[in-house]
């Protein structure tokens, strides 16, 4: 098998761009925004794609063939130009001290070189995070990524509880997986980042993956708290179905919330075509106004993107510069 995305086996029927963009332009939408996305450091990618070419443990040991295997400019003209990405992020976490810094250094640069990606920054439960949280808001921060599982840290750690207190005053979302899937961890789960919010109950989380495996518990946080957050990453999928899938009985609750559900993708490590995410969502029947909503009012609202900003295939791709985006618009409830 060609370790570039020619040997995926094509679930969707069709991995072109062109099925993409007819899903969004079907819709009426003039893009999709895709809050769940993943650009790194070269060598820190390849250590990524490397653990998910060993199937281990944190991956849950099963084969995960990463599809969109490309280089760096090939997977943002990708996003951009053929899927149709308004916006999008470079979601970075470290896996030990020391290492967030200069994730964050890293990130900031690629923001301001690439059109579309929200200025994305992390943090890491270390002496100092609140500090250099701070500097990475000043610096136009728009989203943060927390990690639980990969850090394997208690999101209630003394020395995050004042990142927590800067992020929920400043009212900009931290995308955080914190369920159980594909493999449990030590403070994973609803428990440890249910006790955050109890304490910062304005903190705007985006739950990763719906949560998954522990759907119904973290929807149960978002009806709880009306700043939380959940982005559907590779939930309801054929892969994710597999082993953790959604019960039907929780899918009214999906239009009940649906102006806090947003779309994720885990784009470039997933192991189908980006469609899939896209028609998983949609055989879920929940309707084009939710469809909409999860695929792109969400998101622009969330991100205060512009009305119209769907970049123009005829010119430059230097459109929709990060520093051009307004701040995060308040959420309803």
């Amino acid at each position: 098998m060609s370790p570039r995305s020619s040997g995926v086996m094509d679930l969707s029927g069709s991995s072109s761009g062109a099925a993409v963009r007819a899903f969004w332009g079907r819709l009426g939408v003039p893009g999709l925004v895709d809050v769940h996305t993943h650009f790194m450091p070269e060598r820190v990618l390849n250590k990524v794609w490397e653990y998910f070419d060993s199937a281990g443990e944190l991956v849950g040991g099963v084969e995960w063939p990463i599809t969109y295997r490309e280089e760096e400019a090939e997977r943002v003209r990708l996003l951009r130009e053929e899927f149709g990405v308004l916006a999008f992020t470079s979601m970075i976490y470290p896996h030990k001290a020391g290492m967030a810094e200069w994730l964050n250094g890293w990130s900031a640069g690629f923001a301001g070189r690439t059109p579309g990606c929200l200025h994305t920054s992390t943090f890491y439960a270390e002496p100092g995070a609140a500090a250099y949280v701070r500097d990475a808001l000043d610096a136009g921060a728009r989203v943060f990524k927390s990690h639980v599982q990969v850090w394997s840290y208690d999101p209630g750690d003394a020395l995050l509880d004042p990142v927590w207190g800067v992020l929920a005053e400043a009212g900009v979302p931290v995308v955080i997986h914190c369920g159980s899937g594909p493999a449990a961890g030590k403070y994973t789960g609803p428990g440890p980042v249910g006790r955050v919010l109890a304490r910062h109950p304005r903190l705007r989380l985006i739950v990763a993956h719906m949560g998954m495996p522990e759907y119904a518990d973290f929807l149960d946080l978002a009806e709880t708290y009306g700043s939380v957050m959940l982005d559907t990453t590779m939930a309801f999928t054929d892969f994710s179905e597999r082993s953790a899938p959604f019960p039907v009985r929780e899918r009214g609750r999906l239009l009940d919330l649906g102006e806090r559900i947003l779309l994720g993708s885990d784009f470039p490590n997933i192991p189908y075509p980006y469609l899939h995410q896209l028609e998983a969502l949609e055989r879920l029947g929940l309707g084009d106004e939710w469809l909409r909503a999860v695929c792109h009012g969400n998101g622009a609202r969330l991100f205060g993107l512009p009305d119209r900003t769907l970049p123009d295939r005829t010119l430059p791709d230097r459109t929709l510069p990060d520093h051009t985006l307004p701040g995060p618009s308040p959420l309803p409830g």
